[in-house]
């Protein structure tokens, strides 16, 4: 591991402190799959009798949670509740975050599509699998469009799921408090989603359109708004909503630089996404800003060539990673990861929050910005 991520501070040992988040993270993501695996199954269980359509679908989101994933958005929901005072974690938290998770499957199941990915947690992606048992019979053209159209339902569907566990887990006052912090987290995941696919291929030295896309599409999204949503929910004062998000922000920013340097130099045997997607669809991405603005003219003629093609193969994407290093952007991204995490680190600090939820909040700054993953 190079110097640039060596820890700030050194993420805590796990706490096993009354109320602790850090040495229940696990009990906590059973509530959440507990509480996903319950109402998948009562919806597959009132699917009509002899009409297999409805559950079809209800299937293949059984099947996507089942693959896993790292449950930040509920943990961080939890631990906004307990920064804010909560107590224990009351069935209404645990609802809200099983909210937030059937949400992001909705994002992950449409940006699979949108983006052509063939995998997703090392399992095909939801239109690849429904195009695979939708296609007998027809031509691979036909199959592959069948896929992508019911995947749009698939995510429509859990659009609509995410909704009505929010409902069932909240009070109408409770529903009022948070209902325009989850309004805000969807809109601001939309227009990062808008920003990342108009931009992708253009060859562009913006970096602060590059940082935007970061900001609206995973620092909102994936980190402040849960925290914020949690905290709400036990009566959080402005003030640490304010703080919280100094906190999130930066934190949300380095996971989508990390998340650009997966993409880039990855091992997909870790990161369960193909090695080539993110090259091949020329996301603009700090990273690739960089490059640009730093390629001597040699350099800018492969990111030109190679960046975005549907023909890069492997020896175009060694070459184009070559680019990426010597150009210096690939060092300068993990300085920029580094630096916001000290800023988050600060932030929190700052708060003087319980010490379990501080733990867990270091230690989870710590994971997201130095995730192989």
């Amino acid at each position: 591991m190079s110097d640039i991520l060596a820890p700030d501070r050194p993420p805590p040992a796990p706490s096993r402190s009354a109320g602790s988040l850090v040495g229940h993270r696990p009990a906590i993501e059973t509530r959440v799959d507990s509480r996903l695996a319950e109402f998948l199954g009562a919806k597959a269980r009132s699917g009509t009798e002899g009409d297999p359509v409805p559950n079809q679908l209800t299937l293949v989101l059984r099947e996507f949670f089942d693959a896993g994933g790292k449950r930040i958005r509920p943990l961080l929901c939890m631990l906004g509740w307990q920064a804010a005072g909560g107590a224990g974690l009351p069935g209404s938290v645990v609802g809200v975050a099983a909210a937030l998770e059937m949400f992001h499957a909705v994002a992950l199941i449409h940006d699979d599509l949108m983006d052509g990915s063939a995998s997703r947690r090392g399992r095909p992606s939801v239109h690849r699998t429904l195009a695979e048992r939708l296609g007998p019979g027809l031509t691979p053209e036909r199959a592959e469009q069948l896929g992508a159209n019911t995947a749009v339902l698939a995510g429509d569907l859990a659009l609509t799921w995410s909704d009505e566990l929010l409902l069932a887990a909240l009070t109408p006052n409770q529903l009022a408090t948070v209902l325009p912090l989850v309004s805000a987290m969807r809109a601001e995941a939309v227009h990062g989603q808008y920003l990342d696919l108009t931009a992708a291929g253009r060859h562009s030295e913006d970096l602060p359109l590059a940082l935007a896309i970061g900001r609206y599409k995973t620092a909102t999204y994936t980190v402040q708004r849960p925290l914020q949503i949690g905290a709400t929910l036990a009566g959080a004062a402005p003030e640490l909503l304010a703080g919280l998000s100094a906190f999130a922000l930066p934190i949300g920013e380095a996971f989508q630089l990390r998340d650009d340097l997966l993409g880039a130099f990855g091992d997909p045997a870790r990161t369960g996404k193909p090695e080539l997607d993110d090259l091949r669809d020329g996301k603009h991405t700090v990273l690739a800003a960089l490059a640009f603005e730093r390629a001597t003219p040699g350099q800018r003629v492969v990111l030109e060539n190679l960046l975005g093609s549907p023909a890069l193969d492997r020896d175009g994407a060694r070459q184009l990673r070559r680019v990426l290093a010597a150009t210096g952007a690939r060092a300068e991204v993990e300085r920029l990861i580094a630096e916001r995490r000290a800023q988050a680190l600060a932030a929190l600090a700052a708060l003087a929050l319980p010490g379990p939820v501080d733990e867990a909040l270091t230690g989870l700054a710590h994971r997201v910005t130095t995730r192989q993953q």
